[in-house]
């Protein structure tokens, strides 16, 4: 009786190590495409991804760059002010998607272009997302909307 115990008892225990080894599989396999990284346009131009990766880039919106192509096409650069990223777009931009304002666009890097599938644009006239302020604080160029004015 106790070997057919103790028999049972590591058909138990290797069944539920070999489940929990099913289910970790499944799971990871179910998030391979949903897990989206965030680059600064700094690193991106340090170190490009491979194409078929996606991440996510965010950053101001450069100044005089942004240009309408042919059909629903839009070309800018965003940049974080330690390198610029020309972006590429084919559909509508938000409506508070403008010259100088912080966005992040999800994509892939190809040929030195960033080809973007989804815009996102700041949600008001003081929002930005915690990504690009980090991003923007280590280049030293983010300025704080909501601070105090400094008088002499």
């Amino acid at each position: 009786m106790r070997g057919l115990r103790k028999k049972r008892r590591i058909q138990v225990i290797v069944l539920a190590f070999v489940a929990l080894t099913v289910a970790t599989g499944l799971i990871g396999y179910a998030m391979r495409d949903g897990i989206n990284f965030f680059r600064s346009p700094s690193q991106v131009a340090d170190m490009p991804p491979h194409e078929t990766e996606v991440f996510r880039i965010g950053g101001l919106v450069e100044q005089g760059t942004l240009s309408r192509g042919q059909g629903d096409t839009i070309r800018f650069n965003v940049t974080d002010g330690g390198a610029s990223i020309p972006v590429t777009y084919t559909g509508l931009l938000p409506d508070l998607f403008a010259e100088g304002q912080g966005m992040i666009g999800q994509g892939r890097y190809i040929n030195g272009t960033f080809e973007a599938v989804e815009i996102l644009a700041k949600h008001d006239e003081s929002y930005m997302p915690r990504e690009v302020i980090d991003a923007l604080k280590a280049q030293g160029i983010y300025v704080d909307p909501n601070a105090a004015p400094t008088t002499n």
